[in-house]
């Protein structure tokens, strides 16, 4: 099926049939008898399908879904059909031929969730839930990330994810809809990646190389456990992870060099979980290869940004984190806490800068939960707080990389020859969040579960400017930002399988550090009047099981913004990004889901149509009310099937996006596309204690030419970052204990 014609179909959905779907198995649902085992029963038989699942059994059908436990409620672990709010999980040890190259593999499915690889080394990848992240110009913006819990999300809400080392993770668990009561700040959506459970054995090695597009990857995993049940420390596992890519990338100026390492140890010590991790990332150089502008991206998406190749646009990046994560308790009584300290320089030449960064992070949080049945009815009860703070140490040099040795000095670039010219920015920013909640659940008869939360965030910012002179006065200043998050929720155990929900929550975005001190006029210190945006959400949806193999997942929201945060390029500096608000916004959109499993069939398609709009925004003269928001596709359509037989596995996935607006005016669009992928491979028997699985794939069959993804409001014309031309990728897999 050619590109046009997947698009013109994704177009021709009626955005009301899901709801009118959606509506008739609500009420087949309520008439329909439910003949459900008592809970305490299911309860059993889910805690023995998820110890199948940590023995290593590969669940099918009904018991794939009943054998699932989260805990993104930041509650005990429980069943998700309890949850009143949209959710999904993406299992990743369960998918074959998985290349671990981008978090796009690892999220590839999950419906309202986009994630646009920029084919583009120096940036991450941009991660949207429901729209929000979108807008982000660098690193993931307005939806809040954690590993195994602890925040990969900076206070500021600003997340850089080129840190997180793939290869270690088992799992993805997200909440695709406003959580603020629970997380606080940026919390349009939430991720949670979760390490890979350490091998049962006392040794064991997962090591892959990889090669495709210009890029290789070689990464070397071990692991192992003792099952000691007796004595003051129990049982125990440990898990090391290096990885180290490198190559020239599928664009020119696309050179990566990186290198990653992770570690976890577990022990249960006198009752208590103990975790630490540690995690180091170093990348010397990773080049920044710009977007395109349509002429450009229509005759090779291979060219970069010429601009950047003469400012030597690119980064230097490295990274340092000790986290200790402490857990007590069983069933429906927890209590958790963590700690974590980390360090991050960044050296960020730019076409208008260059950029240097001390980071220093600091955080912890302590929360628990408790079942009781003292009352009529069985309530939970939960709480915690959580604090963070980050300090960063920044200075801004010209950027005299275009500057011949031979040139004659000048006050800006007194040394020709040298890259970085005079300081233009001296400043120390700190950041600190500190937010607590409360919940409270209702277990009702019928299986209902009626829940409430609340949550108040404060964030803190604060500039110490270190660059004062007499034509430069002091921009030292403070802002405190702070909201009350409250979410009321309810949900329906229909059936022991299915369940149907309903909630209506709210999100609290603030501008970050970046974000307030890049003023379009130049200016240092603290933009007074950028102010954070808040959104109210409503929301419905059914999940579960049917006819014992179809999981379906539907989910209808809509949402209001208040002061939306809006990036432009500042006209006349390249690469130089400032926020405005806009007045009012409105957000709707429904997500569906449905995979199935068999003995040799995996299936899977996820479609989310969205409807994101400004009510009420002008800049200037100019009117945008009315005008889509850029950056979100009305419809996205993902699909995959995957084949199993003797050993030989085989997999398609494709993507399919209606055009999306790349400015607030709706005056420029990236056309719709569809690319689609397939991968092979043959998992040998082992040779003793050693496996083989080699994997060959093929990544934009067709060859597709598109934008994967827009920066928006761009100037020089350069809205398009081309999406990777077809290539051929290698895949060796080799397992031993």
């Amino acid at each position: 099926m050619h590109t046009k014609q997947v698009v013109s179909l994704a177009r021709r959905i009626d955005p009301r049939a899901p709801v009118l779907a959606l509506g008739v198995l609500a009420v087949a649902l309520a008439a329909a008898p439910a003949h459900a085992q008592p809970r305490t029963r299911a309860d059993r038989a889910a805690a023995d399908s998820s110890a199948a699942d940590s023995a290593g059994a590969r669940p099918r059908g009904a018991q794939a879904l009943q054998g699932v436990r989260v805990t993104v409620t930041r509650d005990a672990a429980r069943s998700p059909l309890e949850l009143p709010f949209a959710w999904s999980r993406a299992t990743i040890e369960d998918r074959p031929a998985l290349r671990r190259s981008g978090v796009g593999d690892l999220l590839l499915g999950v419906p309202g969730v986009q994630v646009q690889d920029r084919a583009n080394p120096s940036q991450d990848p941009r991660i949207a839930v429901r729209g929000f992240g979108a807008r982000s110009a660098f690193g993931v913006r307005g939806v809040r990330v954690l590993r195994d819990g602890i925040p990969l999300t900076l206070p500021d809400g600003q997340t850089p994810l080129d840190w997180l080392d793939l290869e270690s993770v088992g799992r993805v668990d997200v909440i695709r809809g406003t959580a603020a009561a629970l997380y606080g700040n940026a919390a349009g959506g939430v991720l949670d990646f979760r390490s890979r459970a350490p091998a049962a054995s006392p040794f064991a090695i997962d090591a892959r190389v990889w090669d495709g597009g210009g890029l290789q990857r070689g990464s070397v995993l071990a692991s192992g456990s003792r099952r000691d049940t007796t004595g003051v420390v129990q049982g125990g596992g440990w898990l090391g992870s290096v990885t180290r890519t490198t190559g020239d990338g599928p664009r020119q100026w696309s050179h990566l060099d990186a290198t990653s390492a992770f570690v976890r140890t577990l022990a249960t010590v006198a009752g208590t979980r103990l975790e630490v991790q540690g995690t180091r990332y170093d990348t010397p150089r990773a080049e920044n290869t710009g977007a395109l502008t349509a002429a450009e991206l229509a005759r090779d998406p291979r060219l970069p940004d010429s601009l950047n190749i003469t400012r030597r646009s690119r980064k230097a990046v490295q990274q340092s984190q000790l986290s200790l994560l402490a857990a007590r308790g069983d069933g429906a009584n927890t209590l958790n806490a963590s700690l974590f300290v980390g360090t991050r320089t960044l050296d960020n030449p730019l076409p208008f800068a260059i950029v240097a960064i001390d980071r220093h992070v600091a955080g912890g949080s302590l929360h628990g939960a408790f079942r009781t049945t003292r009352w009529p009815w069985p309530v939970r009860l939960g709480g915690g707080v959580d604090a963070q703070r980050q300090v960063d140490d920044r200075l801004n040099f010209e950027n005299c990389a275009a500057l011949a040795s031979t040139a004659p000095a000048t006050t800006l670039c007194p040394r020709p020859g040298t890259e970085r010219g005079t300081i233009r920015l001296n400043q120390q920013e700190r950041v600190g969040g500190l937010g607590g909640y409360v919940r409270a659940e209702v277990e009702a008869p019928h299986r209902l579960f009626a829940s409430a939360a609340l949550r108040y965030d404060r964030v803190n910012f604060a500039v110490r400017d270190r660059f004062i002179t007499a034509t430069n006065l002091n921009d030292s200043g403070e802002r405190v930002l702070s909201a009350v998050s409250p979410m009321l929720g309810m949900s329906w155990r229909a059936r022991p399988l299915v369940s149907v929900y309903a909630n209506v929550s709210t999100a609290f975005e603030t501008p970050t550090i970046t974000e307030l001190t890049n003023q379009d006029n130049g200016a240092a210190g603290l933009n007074a009047l950028l102010e954070p945006q808040r959104t109210r959400t409503a929301e419905v949806g059914v999940q579960g099981m049917f006819w014992s193999r179809l999981r379906a997942d539907v989910a209808l929201f809509r949402a209001t913004v208040l002061d939306e945060l809006v990036p432009f390029d500042v006209p006349n500096q390249p690469g130089r990004r400032a926020f405005r608000n806009a007045g009012r916004t409105s957000r709707q959109g429904v997500e569906t889901n449905l995979n199935t499993s068999t003995s040799v069939f995996d299936i899977g398609v996820a479609h989310t149509w969205s409807r994101f709009a400004f009510d009420t925004y002008r800049v200037g003269a100019a009117n945008y009310d009315g005008k889509v928001i850029p950056g979100i596709p009305a419809h996205l359509l993902q699909a995959y099937v995957t084949a199993r037989r003797a050993g030989w596995f085989a997999t398609i996935d494709g993507t399919a996006s209606s055009r999306v607006s790349a400015d607030d005016a709706s005056t420029v669009f990236a056309a719709g596309y569809a690319a689609w992928n397939v991968r092979a491979g043959y998992t040998a028997p082992r040779v003793g204690r050693v496996r083989l699985e080699p994997t060959l794939g093929i990544e934009n069959m067709f060859d597709r030419r598109y934008a994967g993804s827009v920066v928006i409001n761009a100037t020089r014309a350069r809205y398009f970052e081309p999406g990777l031309p077809r290539r051929l990728t290698f895949v060796m897999r080799i397992q031993a204990e």
